[in-house]
């Protein structure tokens, strides 16, 4: 699940944009600057609850640039302080999002307005743009309550980090604009190259930004001709230091390696080494809770064994503080620390509706297959929907609200994960995955108990940079040092016995494969031209499947209540200034408010819709005590749609010349009848809701019918993704080899080899009904038990096939053979 107010930095939590119904207008306001005569279009954000101090960017255009797209424009950005310490940073995403587009960053130091042209690939600080763009002031102003730069920014309209390109078409009439800005001033101040930023407080959104006739003027070359100021940078910075790595030991092997220690690859870890094998799970990201050794913590918890990842109530911090946590390496959130999602998410714990597997899984995988695995996953983690060792619920105004509204529209109340096949008009408290107060899940079972064993052993802070092949068999993996401590170097797997499973994620697993030389022709041709190439697998051994399609997640769409029984509590206050009464209650007893998730979820609420097609497309909503939009905290409730089993929709997943994964086809509403669904959705919730004395629909408001609040939507993963994605190694029989849309076959085993899998969210062929966490462990389960059950590899005899396009034999040869290619269809132990 992901927070809308205060989603991390990236933009992304948004409104519709094109035309606008929120709280930035789409229509501009005139704004002639006194000092210079320059007439712009701006967009300015009022201060209130969306910002405090106001916010304004605007642009004059070159005069033809309403007809012919212009790549430069004259910029103005009013932007607001605290006070004379904290003076903050402010920016513009020129391409809408954070992610994959040019970002313009301004901030004050003494009398200067200092900028920095940035670009980011994930959710973190963004990278230095080493593009061609120019950024020349034409006049700043620095005061008490803010600063201001007025600039030309030439070559700013299209954009080429890496390979990775994008534009914005100023002949459309309108820019998609994000916006963000921050109080705390960013570090090494003076020199632009060298400053850190903290994630923004004090704002952000994405809009769509319409010109008007004054957008383009016949003086531009003339204003332009003012843009003649530079600011000298001025650095003294500290000197980047190399990561401090540790070689791979001389002569080590693994019977299994796990790449990824999340909800595919810690119980993975735990069943595999249980039956004796010896195994090593390599995870990218440091140690989250405090009993594997994490440390990231707020004050509060200094003293404790306890991190902000063992709080239930800080689960939302890492929207606002996500340094360290978040991959880097694509567009998307996901989390690189040990547990993976199920370390940062908001812990939401569903026993599977039996339709999910029964609808979207192949023969073999069906809920009667399953259902020892999940009896297993639910033996060993129940969850509960009273977290709170008091067995209360606290701060419950806004379940109550809802849920009556609910019952008196006919819908049923359940206790959801007693009835799990009840989704159709029900709701039900929260079912989450902790224990005890505190997160529990794999990482307080799983690999509490893998970690007991001597045949175990975890890597932390290590990236693994590809497989290493030979046709088909897997002989080692190599790794990199992601942070301090990580390994460096080649390991090898047993002879011809080992194996090698990724759980790296959805994004994380497919760039995988791809670096490994297995994916489409026209992505490993992406990574033969990077700085891969060089040590690529050979491409007549590439393996040519269809990774990175069938790309799914929930549809997101947030609607937005008010009512005043609702009251809010501040769960990023409980990390800076926290309420002593629920900290000790917390310390002291794990009860209260913080052992519930941020920000306060429930009630929980299903409905099944049939569209036209005849499909059942299956919806969740989440509801939570949080404004969205410009609707504030206090009294408001966000109420998010999942569009989830049944839709058709499916985008694709690529990777890009600096080997980052991008969301380059967006999965949603590709379909119309999709579309009906979530629509018939929404107007079922407000009749069903019409009871509720005091209520009122904010967003969509009376005024807006469902269909045009749907409609207008953009159709962008920035505004309506959930963070479920799923699907790029899609699990089936139909083999990719031969035009089939699998990538991995029942066992879990990618085509073309004969010892590397796949097991997490990637193989899932479509996203189910719910959050789907435990329906990731439960296939982990699953796959441990097929993957034991195969026979050991035997290398083949001389002369014996070794290989070919439909080949699922053994790819290894008995020395001194080696498998030798023939021709597409077979290869020959010569």
């Amino acid at each position: 699940m992901r927070s809308s107010s205060r989603f991390l930095g990236a933009l992304a939590s948004v409104a519709p944009l094109l035309p606008s119904a929120f709280a930035q207008s789409s229509t501009p306001v005139t704004y002639t600057d006194a000092g210079t005569g320059i007439i712009f279009n701006t967009w300015p954000v009022a201060a209130g609850s969306q910002t405090a101090g106001g916010f304004t960017f605007g642009v004059a255009l070159p005069s033809n640039a309403l007809t012919v797209d212009a790549n430069e424009f004259i910029g103005i950005l009013q932007c607001s302080s605290k006070d004379a310490t904290s003076t903050g940073w402010c920016g513009v995403s020129l391409g809408g999002p954070m992610t994959n587009s040019l970002l313009v960053t301004a901030w004050p130091a003494g009398s200067d307005v200092y900028t920095s042209f940035r670009y980011a690939t994930g959710y973190s600080m963004p990278d230095l743009y080493t593009g061609n763009a120019t950024l020349t002031q034409i006049s700043s102003t620095v005061n008490s309550a803010g600063f201001s730069v007025i600039f030309r920014c030439q070559n700013c309209l299209s954009w080429n980090q890496g390979g990775q390109a994008g534009a914005a078409s100023t002949s459309a009439g309108y820019m998609v604009l994000g916006w963000v800005q921050a109080f705390p001033s960013p570090g090494n101040p003076t020199c632009p190259n060298q400053i850190t930023l903290n994630q923004h407080d004090n704002g952000m959104g994405i809009f769509g930004a319409q010109f008007d006739s004054a957008a383009a003027n016949p003086s531009y070359t003339a204003w332009a001709a003012k843009a003649t100021k530079t600011v000298t940078p001025s650095c003294s910075g500290p000197t980047a230091t190399a990561i401090a790595s540790v070689p791979v030991p001389t002569g080590l092997t693994y019977d299994y390696v796990i790449v990824g220690g999340g909800a595919g690859g810690i119980p993975l870890a735990d069943k595999l080494s249980e039956s004796g094998k010896s195994v090593l799970l390599i995870e990218k990201g440091p140690a989250s809770s405090g009993r594997f050794g994490g440390t990231m913590k707020p004050d509060w918890l200094v003293g404790t064994n306890l991190t902000r990842f063992d709080v239930p109530g800080l689960c939302n911090q890492i929207w606002v503080d996500s340094a360290g946590i978040a991959c880097t390496d694509t567009d998307q959130m996901a989390g690189c620390v040990l547990g993976g999602g199920t370390a940062v998410n908001a812990g939401l714990w569903w026993k599977p509706y039996t339709l999910d597997w029964d609808y979207l899984f192949p023969t073999g995988w069906k809920a009667s297959d399953l259902a020892a695995a999940t009896s297993r996953v639910f033996s060993r983690i129940p969850g509960t929907d009273t977290p709170s060792k008091d067995g209360k619920l606290y701060l419950q105004e806004g379940f109550n609200a809802l849920a009556g509204g609910l019952k008196t529209a006919g819908w049923s109340q359940v206790t959801a994960n007693s009835a799990p096949n009840q989704k159709n008009r029900t709701f039900a408290h929260t079912a989450y995955m902790y224990s005890n107060g505190e997160r529990g899940g794999p990482l307080a079972t799983y690999l509490v108990s893998a970690k007991g064993r001597s045949n175990f052993n975890l890597w932390l802070n290590t990236t693994v940079k590809r497989v290493i092949r030979e046709g088909g068999h897997v002989t080692g993996i190599e790794v990199e040092a992601f942070r301090n401590g990580g390994y460096q170097g080649v390991l090898n797997l047993t002879s011809i016995t080992g194996r090698v499973i990724l759980s790296a994620g959805t994004f994380g697993s497919a760039k995988l494969l791809m670096r490994s030389g297995i994916g489409p022709a026209d992505q490993l041709a992406v990574v033969k031209s990077s700085t891969d190439g060089p040590t690529m697998v050979n491409n007549a051994s590439w393996i040519n499947l269809p990774v990175g399609y069938n790309l799914d997640d929930h549809l997101n769409t947030d609607t937005v209540i008010s009512h005043p029984d609702v009251n809010f509590y501040d769960f990023y206050e409980a990390w800076t200034k926290p309420n002593t009464t629920d900290t000790s209650k917390y310390l002291n007893g794990r009860t209260g408010i913080l052992t519930q998730a941020a920000p306060n979820i429930g009630p929980m609420f299903w409905e099944e819709i049939k569209g036209a097609d005849g499909i059942v497309r299956q919806l969740q909503w989440t509801s939570r005590v949080e404004g969205s939009f410009d609707t504030p905290n206090g009294k408001a409730m966000t109420m998010s749609q999942y569009l989830g089993r049944g839709a058709t929709s499916r985008g694709r997943m690529t990777i890009t010349p600096n080997l980052g994964t991008v969301v380059s086809d967006v999965p949603y509403l590709k379909d119309a009848n999709d579309k009906a669904a979530v629509i018939q959705g929404i107007v079922n919730l407000q009749n069903a809701l019409k009871t509720v004395k005091n209520l009122t629909w904010n967003y969509p408001n009376a005024s807006v019918s469902a269909a045009d609040y749907v409609n207008n939507m953009v159709v962008s993963y920035s505004n309506r993704r959930s963070n479920h994605w799923m699907g790029t190694a899609k699990i089936g029989t139909d083999d990719g080899r031969s035009g089939g849309s699998a990538v991995v076959d029942l066992n879990t085993k990618v085509y073309g080899t004969d010892n590397l899998f796949v097991v997490d969210a990637s193989i899932f062929p479509g996203v189910p009904t719910t959050n789907p966490s435990s329906y990731i462990v439960i296939a982990a389960e699953q796959a441990s038990q097929r993957i034991l059950a195969l026979a050991a590899n035997v290398p083949n005899a001389r002369y014996g096939q070794c290989g070919g396009l439909q080949w699922t034999g053994s790819f290894t040869c008995k020395a001194p053979y080696t498998c030798q290619v023939q021709n597409p269809y077979y290869s020959q132990c010569l």
